[in-house]
């Protein structure tokens, strides 16, 4: 499978396609990397949503998972840019638990593209998150869509 690591904010990604669709974003380098059109175009994108001139992305996402993983991936896209919603709201609006919901982020293979970082704790507390600074990286993303100072 195609992959491309860039620099980011956050430190190293890896974007990895497979059958013209992005199936992963990793934290860290690739041994290989490969300049594919798809590649360079979620590169262009993330770069320019990490210097604040990109609220949203457009490219083909497959994560591998289950179907019940998949509506909640499906759901985090629909939080819109700056904004955040809870596990539990997250829960009812796919008819689960919140902890499930919580288990589904955590599996979130495409992080940033499907942004898990905008799901939060009851009250807004910033939990777990997958990224290499784990908290200190999702509150980077959420401070970065705030419009504030990161």
């Amino acid at each position: 499978m195609p992959s491309l690591s860039v620099h980011s904010p956050l430190g190293p990604l890896t974007i990895t396609e497979q059958d013209a669709v992005i199936v992963s974003l990793g934290w860290g380098w690739s041994r290989e990397s490969e300049e594919t059109g798809l590649l360079c175009l979620a590169r262009d994108q993330l770069d320019a949503y990490f210097n604040g001139a990109r609220e949203g992305f457009r490219l083909p996402l497959a994560p591998p998972g289950s179907a019940f993983q998949r509506s909640v991936w499906s759901r985090m896209i629909s939080i819109p840019y700056g904004d955040t919603e809870s596990y539990g709201a997250v829960a009812a609006a796919v008819g689960s638990a919140p902890r499930a919901v919580g288990s589904a982020c955590a599996a979130n293979p495409i992080p940033i593209l499907i942004p898990c970082h905008r799901v939060v704790g009851k009250g807004g507390a910033l939990t777990g998150y997958s990224g290499a600074e784990g908290i200190g990286s999702k509150h980077y993303l959420l401070q970065l869509e705030s419009g504030l100072p990161v």
